[in-house]
């Protein structure tokens, strides 16, 4: 792969966010990763990793300029989580119990700039839509999941 933002914009962009999320998580390789933008808890882009076993979802936020972390991702599961919901507008809200919510979305196509310095900005569209279907049929799995654990609480 070719190092250089202005040759292959769209890897470079994908390559830097998987490393914002994977400087964080030390068992990265288990979970697939889209690129979601949040309107709350942590407003602006963000990486979110996800696995069915076990059921959990890591929102890891990052900055929209330099695309690294902008601060420590958090990890969702069954033992932290208090609501898990579908939006109207197709996003998806997730209440934890520290009382932190999060409002986001995951776009088909998201557009992300990396801003290489002052001066150069290179930007690109991310094409993950099977990645965002993938993730619509988690988030269905994973609402069934704590469903069925609060039956038995």
């Amino acid at each position: 792969m070719d190092n250089r933002p202005d040759e292959n914009p769209t890897e470079q962009i994908k390559a830097r966010l998987h490393a914002a999320f994977d400087s964080q998580i030390p068992n990265f390789a288990s979970y697939n990763l889209v690129a979601g933008t949040g309107v709350a808890g942590s407003g602006g882009l963000k990486v979110i990793g996800y696995r069915r076993q076990p059921a959990e979802l890591i929102i890891a936020p990052v900055n929209a300029n330099s695309l690294e972390s902008s601060e420590d991702a958090i990890n969702i599961n069954n033992t932290n989580v208090n609501q898990l919901a579908e939006l109207s507008d197709g996003g998806y809200e997730v209440a934890i119990s520290s009382g932190r919510v999060f409002r986001f979305n995951i776009p088909e196509a998201p557009s992300v700039d990396f801003h290489v310095d002052d001066a150069v900005s290179i930007g690109a569209t991310i094409d993950q839509k099977s990645d965002a279907e993938d993730f619509a049929d988690f988030m269905d799995h994973f609402m069934n999941t704590i469903e069925g654990t609060e039956n038995f609480v």
